[in-house]
């Protein structure tokens, strides 16, 4: 999905592109839009289903989280910026041109072929 985006709280899809031969990774995903829902993330999870994206977001933090996640960087097209592990209780550095951050159970977006350069698209409810 591109352009103007009116996402709410609530849940949708996340879809990655294949790689060369594979199908594409359709995963649950959970939208933290709202001020409220985007500072409380994933923090006090033990685990997340699919994935959580924040918007808008250009960085993050895992203080007070129970475990380490992947943290991917999104554009305003949806174009992966970067992927990184975070563990427990550190500081995300901001990230130019990130509008929008995917959370997941570290080691899952690897799994599903988000990386950088692919495009995802986001689908609503």
């Amino acid at each position: 999905m591109t352009g103007r985006r009116r996402w709410r709280d609530g849940h949708g899809t996340l879809l990655v592109p294949g790689a060369e031969g594979q199908a594409e990774a359709r995963v649950p995903l959970e939208f933290a839009v709202s001020y409220r829902a985007r500072t409380r993330g994933l923090l006090g999870r033990t685990s997340v289903d699919g994935a959580l994206l924040l918007s808008p977001a250009g960085s993050v933090h895992t203080f007070g989280m129970r475990m380490p996640i992947d943290v991917a960087y999104l554009d305003r097209r949806c174009t992966v910026l970067a992927v990184t592990t975070m563990v427990p209780g550190r500081l995300g550095l901001p990230r130019l041109r990130s509008r929008h951050v995917l959370e997941a159970a570290a080691g899952a977006m690897a799994g599903w072929g988000v990386r950088a350069g692919a495009r995802v698209e986001i689908i609503p409810g």
